[in-house]
């Protein structure tokens, strides 16, 4: 449960779940997230879920951070939402022009790329939270052994579509963006759509996405 909620700014809570990063922590920030979501509780105006926390965003002219903080600790979820777990695959090419930093990896993982590409492509990855970058899913559990640290020196541009490797988690840039993950492929599947105003992020938080090994001419030629 919700280990402690205490004020953030003048108009937000922040729920916090404790410090460890896992799926148990992570589906009950979500389910939080969701049932608060479908209570439509007067004056929230935002949610931001992420890997252990929860802010909630709240107008002033409207409710107040004592009667806010009851309701959340009042809620029952038991038999709330649950989580939905859409499956979705995404198609990458690991030509050299796109996998940035294999060999990178293979130095700090002491790994030949054919296996690091093996345990990736064989993975089924949870979606923890969507952000930093618009759309952009931090999917987690990446095995032990393909788990590095980020570059000592980030990118200024990260291309749009990339996929890197950090920790624990893999990631898709959904814009051309300075980062510093390890890059070993890229998509061509749009990953976020600002025009679909409702539901723009393909992944969303609870998400189960695999990634596709795909050709270079296959990546060149996708169509949605």
């Amino acid at each position: 449960m919700i280990k402690n909620i205490s004020n953030l700014g003048d108009a937000a809570l922040y729920c916090d779940f404790g410090k460890e990063v896992n799926k148990d922590t992570n589906i009950l920030v979500i389910r939080y997230f969701k049932s608060i979501q479908k209570k439509n509780i007067l004056g929230v105006n935002n949610l931001t879920p992420s890997y252990n926390k929860l802010i909630v965003s709240f107008d002033l002219q409207k409710t107040n951070f004592k009667t806010l903080k009851k309701e959340i600790e009042n809620l029952d979820i038991a038999d709330g939402e649950s989580i939905s777990n859409k499956k979705i695959e995404i198609p990458v090419c690991c030509d050299e022009n796109f996998s940035l930093d294999i060999k990178r990896l293979e130095e700090k993982l002491k790994m030949k790329h054919e296996k690091i590409y093996e345990n990736f492509f064989n993975k089924e990855f949870f979606c923890y939270m969507t952000g930093f970058i618009a759309g952009m899913p931090f999917l987690g559990d990446l095995d032990k052994n393909l788990r590095a640290k980020r570059l000592e020196t980030p990118r200024v541009k990260v291309p749009k579509g990339s996929v890197g490797l950090t920790e624990q988690f893999a990631n898709i840039y959904t814009f051309d963006s300075p980062g510093g993950w390890n890059i070993i492929g890229n998509t061509p599947m749009n990953i976020f759509d600002s025009s679909k105003e409702k539901n723009p992020n393909l992944i969303n938080p609870g998400d189960l996405v695999s990634f596709r090994n795909i050709t270079k001419d296959q990546y060149l030629n996708y169509d949605e």
